[in-house]
């Protein structure tokens, strides 16, 4: 695959794939390529990343009729023990275990995966997965570079594989009406789009020291292309996304999700400006190194876009934890996980009476048994069966997690930057460009 084992093998059986036209016929890549399955398939799954949101993935997609689980996957013993135990008193069967994800992948009863490790093994995991002839349901970030999201829509462009990007909002029916109701230009002209998220529940980490590798954790293998580093709890499980080794803050664990809704909505893509602004406030000699706080401003070619966060801290605009509002001349609408709300603009008339702009809305609450997540990966199996895009599709993913990305970087850069989306380069600024692609620690490649 990517790392130790011999990848030239690979590269060959590609070659011949592609001179063959196999690929393009759906031949030869596993049980469920391109037009084999049907409604009546079962599709058997592998989770690659047992603990926190990979295995809430995994319960939900396991409503879903006709899918079981048949192999997990984990670094982590204790983890992985547990998930087997939850999971056999559930289905009545254990599933596989494996601590290399190269050995899950190699199972050829396994049509799917499901990636929820750290975000900086999603690029390698769901490539390899895809060129196993797997389709993939990757957590978000889709990765942890714009080098790396770059390389990942080439590979499911390239395999034709079934990808679904974690990003569940996407599912929700509650936002498509708000995004409907913003594409009907009913608010007017957009002029800024702000995005938030406040999250009182994420605690800021204190300084802990290192510690020995605790028994049944494959350390080595939980790094991968990472740096090596000494093990420290705090780096480990939940609190990796606080570290630039292995994840991009809250910009790219809640920004995603949001900042995501904000581009659906407006049609936008990439900005051609971005600068931001933010810190270690809340704790300032905490072990974190993301910002606690930050503020990034996106320049679009008609409109900018906002964002802010902030952690340890539950209320902001509008009076919601996150959210995006979408501000027009004659309204804004506001949208959350709760659902959306029209504040609608006023004006005056010569008798001194207000009119309103745009006609009413009643707020709209999302279903309690609407949820997302369910539904989002219901579309992932459905789009299995079907050979259909799914509703996050790894193009999406891609654009969201650039312009998480490209805030962060103007963050640590200190600059305002000009992106050039053709050549996926930032004009002019050899440190900005710098953080485009990461260094693999050997023996790790960055594929492709």
């Amino acid at each position: 695959m990517s790392g130790p084992r011999n990848r030239q093998e690979q590269l060959d059986r590609r070659a011949f794939l592609k001179a063959s036209g196999l690929v393009s016929l759906g031949l030869g890549l596993g049980s469920f390529s391109i037009g084999r399955a049907s409604a009546n398939d079962r599709i058997n799954i592998g989770l690659i990343g047992c603990n926190g949101m990979g295995y809430r993935n995994l319960l939900s997609m396991l409503d879903a009729p006709g899918t079981r689980c048949i192999a997990l996957c984990d670094v982590d013993q204790g983890v992985l023990e547990k998930r087997v135990q939850g999971l056999t008193e559930l289905n009545g069967h254990a599933p596989r275990t494996y601590v290399d994800y190269r050995e899950l992948l190699d199972d050829r009863d396994v049509d799917a995966v499901i990636i929820g490790t750290p975000d900086h093994w999603h690029c390698l995991q769901m490539i390899d997965a895809c060129d196993a002839g797997k389709d993939v349901y990757v957590e978000k970030p889709l990765a942890n570079s714009i080098e790396e999201c770059r390389r990942m829509v080439a590979a499911q462009e390239y395999h034709g594989r079934v990808v679904q990007v974690g990003q569940w909002q996407r599912s929700g029916p509650h936002w498509s009406e708000a995004i409907d109701l913003v594409s009907s230009g009913e608010l007017g002209a957009l002029r800024t789009v702000k995005v938030w998220a406040y999250v009182n529940r994420a605690e800021v980490i204190q300084v802990r020291p290192d510690e020995p590798i605790p028994a049944g954790v494959d350390y080595d293998m939980w790094l991968g292309p990472a740096p090596a580093r000494p093990f420290n709890r705090h780096r480990f499980h939940v609190n990796f996304r606080w570290f630039w080794d292995y994840a991009g803050g809250l910009m790219t664990d809640w920004g995603v999700h949001l900042i995501d809704i904000a581009l659906w909505g407006t049609g936008a893509q990439y900005p051609n400006r971005v600068m931001s602004s933010g810190g270690k406030f809340a704790d300032p000699g905490s072990a974190m190194e993301t910002p606690d706080t930050q503020q990034a401003i996106y320049e679009y070619d008609d409109f900018t876009m906002i964002w802010e966060h902030a952690v340890g801290i539950g209320l902001g605009p509008f009076q919601r934890s996150h959210g995006i509002a979408f501000i027009g001349n004659n309204g804004t609408l506001v949208v959350d996980r709760a659902g959306w709300e029209i504040y609608p603009e006023s004006s005056s008339t010569r008798g001194g009476e207000s009119s309103y702009r745009m006609t009413a809305h009643p707020p709209r609450r999302a279903r309690p048994e609407a949820r997302g997540l369910n539904q989002h990966t219901a579309n992932f199996v459905d789009c299995m069966r079907t050979r259909s895009k799914p509703n996050c599709d790894v193009a999406s993913g891609n654009l969201a997690a650039i312009n998480a990305h490209l805030g962060n970087i103007a963050l640590r850069t200190g600059d305002t930057l000009e992106w050039d989306s053709v050549k996926y380069r930032f004009r002019g600024n050899r440190q900005a460009n710098d953080f485009l692609k990461p260094d693999y620690r050997r023996p790790w490649r960055l594929p492709g």
